[in-house]
């Protein structure tokens, strides 16, 4: 092995001090993490979003009940002045396999159609059997009212249109009456797939002083809810399922951005 000689130590320290040697290079620390910063920034801006809106897409709207006119119930406007069902409507999008909650009296009927020529009428003597329903098949009495409760479940998509038929068409003549747009939403759920029979007539409650409401429910109703849900529309999911499942969503969604944070 060959000693390196005094003028070769010379040389290079002498080229060292004049520059023409390249000086070691230090990356800055500060910068690195400034430039990352701006990275992870950059890439939150553009993906954060779209998971957020994957996260989210994956909910689905249950299905609900909804109280025809809320507390004013279902009767006509010589009852009651501020009932006006269209209006009420407006606000509202119907699917299949949702409820309608009728709460009225053995004074006032529901009628179903899907034939605007039968609700146009007001009429439904003349009606098709496969289009038209009447819910409530109580006699009319004006003497000795009692509460009635009907529910009318949504298992067709189209217009759908509600009248009362008693006495003529005289109430459905005073506002008691609407139509509604179904839309497909999640489809039928399985108890409602196959068509329910004639609706029971509802049952008088005898000669008790307080009676409870008749019901005229389909024999295959299977959408079970609190009596406080009934009267309001349910809502679309369970709250601890939507905290579990969100929950889940935003915990992958730091895994992922915690990846990014390292390898980006």
């Amino acid at each position: 092995m060959t000693a390196a000689s005094p003028f070769s130590f010379s040389f290079i320290l002498k080229k060292a001090q004049s520059g023409n040697l390249p000086s070691p290079t230090f990356k800055n620390p500060k910068k690195m993490q400034q430039r990352r910063s701006y990275s992870l920034s950059l890439l939150l801006f553009f993906f954060l979003p779209c998971l957020l809106l994957l996260s989210f897409s994956g909910f689905v709207e249950a299905y609900k009940n909804y109280t025809v006119g809320d507390s004013l119930g279902w009767y006509d406007n010589l009852l009651k002045p501020k009932a006006n069902y269209q209006k009420w409507v407006a606000a509202k999008n119907f699917s299949l396999g949702d409820f309608l909650i009728f709460n009225t009296d053995n004074n006032h009927s529901v009628v179903q159609t899907y034939n605007f020529t039968t609700y146009k009428r007001c009429d439904y003597d003349n009606a098709e059997e496969d289009d038209t329903t009447q819910w409530s098949t109580v006699d009319p009495s004006a003497t000795a009212p009692r509460p009635v409760l009907v529910a009318v479940p949504l298992v067709k998509e189209g217009m759908t249109y509600f009248f009362s038929g008693d006495y003529d068409g005289e109430q459905c003549k005073h506002g008691q009456h609407f139509k509604i747009n179904v839309t497909h939403g999640q489809g039928l759920p399985a108890s409602l797939k196959n068509p329910p029979p004639e609706s029971p007539a509802p049952m008088s409650s005898g000669n008790s002083g307080e009676s409870a409401p008749d019901t005229g429910i389909p024999s295959n109703f299977n959408n079970p809810q609190e009596g406080s849900d009934v009267k309001e529309t349910s809502g679309s999911v369970s709250l601890p399922v939507v905290v579990k499942v969100l929950n889940m969503k935003v915990q992958g969604i730091f895994v992922l951005l915690g990846f990014i944070w390292v390898f980006g």
